[in-house]
């Protein structure tokens, strides 16, 4: 990474150094320049953002610091598969960072635990205009009239495609379809089928459903376009078990071991290699996506059943710790980030919650984007049908059922009726605590 400015930013990838700032020793700063009064303050602001964020944010640190010159802010970087658990550890040392990233499926055990600090006031100040904000995006951090956080990336699932393997195919495009109302789930199985090729290390697959063999979530969009889902709408109970569940595992079983068109277990194929027709993530994967020169590319919405199409909707947001000795610091930082501007900032991302920024050429025209009527018919037309991904306090533990599920579906001990009946055995009694 690029020099980094000096006194502005400061970023220890090392995750045990995420403790919580403190004040430094009294000097004098102007106080006419905002930032909570004259005597110095170091936040430190946590997310589990890769090289390119870490960048972003330093330039948004760096305007900050302009009007806020006795704030001094150090950013700490934690992967995302152990921060959850790292945030946990930090929060039962009492030594959480003052403010930090966090996904929809952190939320609820971290309202339960009581670290976060209630931000509410800040939608108070006109200027910040929290009117903004799409309604939806703000119902995660809402809890008893109170507010705990504030969204900066709202990103629906969508569908990557070679556009290359498409037309070699002489296939129609899935956005061609998807105008039609045929982009259907049995289109895209036939589809996947048909961009499926070779052995061996020339093997293409036509489809491929995990970003790694953990993002089991995609799949859920298949029952959500049927009108049913993984689980109770007050997450009470686990309900994959239903017909719609079934057929879901049932199309990954036969398009991995039958039609041959899905990459097995442990197999290692991204879609940036061009050995994959079809890939669904959150839309956030288009950063790395326009990094793609060997083949052309584009996004689509996701397949459709009886209900039309339900993408999945990842969610992070900023939160401020309870436990913060300088609230009033980490808050107006929190309002700068979130602020119309923070969120145009970001927006080379994310997909961005204010209404402003969603509909703006910062968001709609960034070098390598997809055309903006393509993003609008696969991002912002399908942002209303989203469901946000699932949220419980004891999540680990009910992620861990459902991966150890799939382990028996991927090595073909169990069929799929039997694989989520036993998920639900052991998922349910973790629902109720």
């Amino acid at each position: 990474m690029k020099k980094l400015l000096t006194g502005t930013l400061v970023m220890a990838l090392a995750a045990g150094s995420a403790g919580c700032g403190g004040g430094k020793p009294e000097e004098k700063a102007n106080p006419a320049a905002g930032g909570g009064g004259d005597k110095p303050v170091e936040l430190k602001f946590v997310t589990w953002g890769n090289q390119a964020h870490l960048e972003v944010y330093q330039k948004l640190v760096d305007k900050f610091r302009e009007t806020h010159p006795n704030i001094t802010v150090k950013i700490d970087s934690i992967p995302f598969a152990e921060y959850q658990q790292k945030m946990s550890v930090l929060a039962a040392g009492r030594e959480l960072p003052d403010l930090a990233w966090v996904a929809e499926r952190m939320v609820p055990q971290f309202m339960q635990n009581g670290i976060l600090e209630d931000v509410s006031d800040i939608t108070k100040d006109a200027a910040f205009n929290s009117g903004d904000f799409i309604p939806s995006t703000l119902q995660l951090f809402q809890k008893d009239g109170k507010l705990y956080g504030l969204p900066f990336s709202t990103p629906p699932s969508v569908m990557f495609y070679n556009k290359d393997m498409f037309d070699k195919a002489g296939l129609p495009s899935p956005n061609e379809l998807a105008k039609q109302g045929k982009w259907t789930w049995e289109e895209f199985v036939k589809s996947a089928k048909t961009l499926s090729s070779g052995t061996g290390a020339n093997k293409t697959y036509g489809a491929n459903f995990f970003r790694d063999w953990k993002t089991w979530i995609m799949l859920a969009s298949y029952s959500l376009s049927y009108g049913s889902g993984p689980f109770s709408d007050d997450m009470s109970k686990f309900t994959w078990s239903d017909q719609y569940g079934v057929q879901a595992l049932k199309m990954l079983q036969t398009m991995m071991f039958t039609d041959q068109s899905h990459p097995k277990a442990g197999e290692q194929v991204s879609f940036e290699s061009g050995k994959i027709g079809m890939f669904f993530d959150n839309y956030s994967y288009v950063s790395k996506a326009r990094t793609i020169k060997d083949f052309k590319w584009s996004i689509a919405p996701m397949p459709s059943g009886s209900k039309g199409s339900v993408p999945m909707m990842g969610q992070a947001g900023y939160a401020v710790f309870k436990e913060t000795k300088h609230p009033k610091e980490a808050k107006e930082l929190l309002k700068f980030l979130a602020s119309q501007e923070g969120i145009q900032a970001t927006a080379t991302f994310f997909v961005p919650p204010r209404k402003s920024v969603l509909d703006s050429d910062a968001f709609l025209k960034q070098p390598g984007n997809p055309e903006p009527d393509i993003i609008k018919q696969a991002v912002i037309d399908e942002m209303p049908k989203a469901k946000v991904q699932p949220g419980h306090i004891q999540w680990q533990k009910i992620d861990t059922e459902i991966l150890a599920g799939f382990d028996q579906l991927f090595g073909q001990v169990a069929e799929p009726e039997k694989v989520l009946k036993t998920v639900e055995e052991k998922v349910n009694p973790l629902l109720k605590k």
